[in-house]
């Protein structure tokens, strides 16, 4: 049997992937490919940054020869007017013409509402720091096959301060949380047929956790999210209570979910 082929789209700037290698943490990109090959290892995977790409001239002629896209987070906010953002809309408006199936991660969810005519804006009930507790799949959600398996409630790795305000035209909303309404869609657009989270099944709470000590001094002095590294480490406790409750197949059952619906004819 062939293999599939999958384009794994990185959201983040070049100069914050090489800030994440210096760190030693992993590009978005590079979770996205070791949490796949936890499930299989049949698929031929490539990726592509639309943000340090001078010219889409190489890749838009080829984009029908991939079965399936993901496109995951990125430190960006899409309300901030700037060429690298502008060219990751235009690059999911090409996606939605010539990739049937996608599933669109927290940034990449962004992007995808904002090319289909939605809107996102900066979340107004606080923002998910390594963690989304208590998300709550309603009655469309337990319909789709995305949740197939899925606790009703459940906690999740996320790291968002922004929120989908405005869903595109005829999306599906499948599950809530107290800080986003907008947790997880369905839409189609072109001839894609795009899963959408605002959450992170795919990234562990241990790199949530290198993620909130590699952005300490922005979430204290920035973001304002905390008062002092002292909150920060107790927050960082509180995640790693999860780790001990939380269960590597069910945390990732979303991504399974597709990638099953990937295989499929």
């Amino acid at each position: 049997m062939e293999k599939k082929r999958i384009l794994i789209v990185e959201g983040n700037l070049e100069k914050e992937n090489n800030n994440f290698k210096d760190s030693g943490i992993q590009t978005h990109a590079e979770s996205l490919k070791e949490s796949i090959s936890y499930y299989t290892k049949n698929l031929n995977i490539d990726v592509f940054n639309p943000c340090s790409e001078k010219s889409f001239d190489k890749i838009l002629p080829n984009l029908k020869k991939y079965d399936g896209l993901i496109w995951g987070g990125s430190s960006l906010n899409i309300y901030n007017d700037c060429i690298e953002i502008r060219r990751q809309i235009s690059f999911m408006k090409e996606c939605f013409k010539n990739i049937k199936k996608i599933l669109a991660i927290c940034w990449g969810m962004q992007v995808a509402v904002t090319a289909a005519g939605g809107e996102v804006k900066k979340a107004t009930k606080g923002a998910h720091i390594g963690i989304a507790n208590d998300i709550e799949i309603n009655n469309e959600g337990l319909k789709h096959p995305l949740y197939r398996s899925k606790n009703k409630k459940f906690n999740s790795p996320a790291f968002n301060f922004d929120e989908v305000v405005s869903l595109p035209k005829g999306a599906l909303h499948l599950a809530s949380n107290k800080i986003n309404k907008v947790q997880s869609i369905n839409f189609k657009s072109g001839i894609s047929d795009i899963w959408g989270l605002q959450y992170h099944p795919e990234i562990t709470y241990h790199k949530m956790i290198t993620l909130i000590k590699f952005r300490k001094d922005r979430l204290i002095n920035t973001k304002r999210c905390f008062n002092s590294e002292a909150e920060i480490q107790n927050h960082i406790s509180f995640i790693e209570e999860e780790i001990k409750k939380s269960e590597k197949d069910s945390r990732m059952l979303e991504l399974k979910n597709w990638l099953d619906y990937l295989k499929a004819a």
